[in-house]
């Protein structure tokens, strides 16, 4: 055998190795070699990690052989112990992670564009009236099926200013029959002032409004508090807006009044529009590239054939509603074949994870401050999906200013880190 082992005086097994000519302890040229799987190997393992302050693997491994312990599998071993520790969970663990789920039913309809849509909003935006400055907001809307997005300025952000660029967007796009929204707290750009406001707008009010409107609302505590992910729809397309706006409102901003500022905002929206929904025939000359705009205007730089019983001759007729409909097929024939088809794949979260548990203690995480102070706190309820998969939970958290007393919080499997499962003895 390699470890050439060898029974003392005492009966213990020890490595007989090649160190025998050396001028070491012999606790270190013939160390006790001890099993894998054993009780004692585990508590002698979290003992010298302990020891060396919770450092690494490679450490706790030469502080155990430099003690005079061989164990044999002692890499995988050590590994699987330093996973179950809940102060190295506590300096280094990993946020949680979930399989991702299934995308709703509306991302995946062939439906009139923003039939289904997210809205959010972002700003501010400073313009000038004279030698006045003042903040303007942007309220963007976002289809779940065609991905084009339609952008509306407010003044404030109240509900009043809100309902008017709702009446604004459905006069332009037409009744929807869902609208989501998040619950306000994943903002760019203006951090508590936009979330201030958005918790100070009358939402029955809102609500009222699009039932009159036969449109559903669906309330902005739907989506998990501080899980932009969450709302990725439409989190992504202001990304994209601002990286447009930022740019040209820092160099234009001493110009801009109110009537330019629109104006920006609608060929800020027109540019986003036509961006490519999938880029699979980027290298093909004869192929037009897939955009919302084909869908929003109906307009295309080369017919395609059409399907079904439209003719290609119907396009130079004077019937306008069939060429309308052979351009709207074309569309959502290009839509499947192109754009569903490549949202089959996980691009993350690929794998099932242990479910997050009621009793768990986990460490919560905090933007902007040391992950050291971040705060404990204990799950007291979760939010499994269809697919029996937990994604969202509610915690139970000490508030510092008010000894004694709790506040309960619900956060994305994304924002904590577990520390001690619920079947674990935390007070071991």
């Amino acid at each position: 055998m390699k470890l050439d082992p060898f029974t003392d005086d005492e009966g213990l097994l020890r490595v007989g190795g090649r160190l025998r000519n050396s001028d070491q302890p012999n606790q270190i040229k013939f160390p006790i070699i001890l099993p894998r799987k054993s009780i004692l190997t585990q508590r002698l393992i979290e003992w010298y990690h302990s020891k060396v302050q919770h450092s690494g693997r490679s450490t706790t491994a030469n502080e155990i052989r430099n003690n005079g312990y061989w164990i044999i599998g002692i890499t995988s071993r050590i590994k699987s112990v330093i996973h179950a520790c809940a102060r190295c969970r506590l300096y280094r663990g990993k946020l949680g992670e979930q399989k991702m789920a299934d995308l709703p039913e509306e991302r995946t309809k062939e439906i009139a564009p923003f039939t289904y849509c997210g809205v959010d909003m972002f700003g501010h935006f400073n313009i000038k009236e004279g030698r006045k400055v003042h903040k303007r907001y942007c309220a963007i809307f976002t289809c779940f099926s065609s991905r084009a997005v339609h952008l509306e300025t407010t003044n404030k952000i109240d509900t009043d200013s809100f309902i008017l660029a709702l009446r604004r967007f459905l006069s332009t796009r037409g009744r929807v029959r869902t609208i989501r929204s998040d619950n306000g707290c994943n903002f760019v750009g203006a951090g508590n002032e936009l979330r201030n406001c958005w918790k100070e707008m009358d939402k029955t009010r809102v609500a009222n409004y699009l039932q009159s409107e036969m449109c559903d609302w669906i309330d902005w505590e739907k989506n998990t508090p501080n899980a932009s992910h969450m709302g990725g729809v439409w989190e992504r397309q202001i990304r994209t807006v601002r990286s447009i706006l930022s740019s040209l409102m820092k160099s234009h901003d001493s110009v801009l009044n109110d009537e330019s500022f629109n104006t920006l905002i609608k060929e800020v929206e027109g540019i986003i529009n036509s961006r490519p929904l999938a880029i699979d025939n980027v290298c093909d000359p004869e192929s037009e590239l897939l955009t919302p705009n084909h869908l929003l205007t109906l307009k295309s730089k080369a017919v395609m054939p059409p399907p079904g019983v439209f003719q290609k001759n119907d396009i130079y007729c004077r019937r306008r509603w069939r060429v309308v409909q052979h351009l709207a097929n074309e569309f959502w024939c290009r839509w499947r074949k192109e754009y569903l088809s490549n949202l089959q794949t996980r691009q993350k979260w690929t794998n099932i994870k242990r479910n997050f548990q009621v009793g768990d203690v986990v460490l919560l995480k905090e933007e902007n401050i040391p992950r050291n102070i971040w705060p404990i706190a204990r799950i007291i309820e979760t939010f499994p999906n269809d697919d029996g998969l937990v994604r969202s939970v509610r915690l139970q958290v000490a508030d510092h200013s008010s000894p004694g007393k709790t506040n309960i919080l619900k956060r994305p499997i994304s924002k904590i880190v577990l520390i001690c499962e619920s079947s674990v003895d935390v007070t071991a």
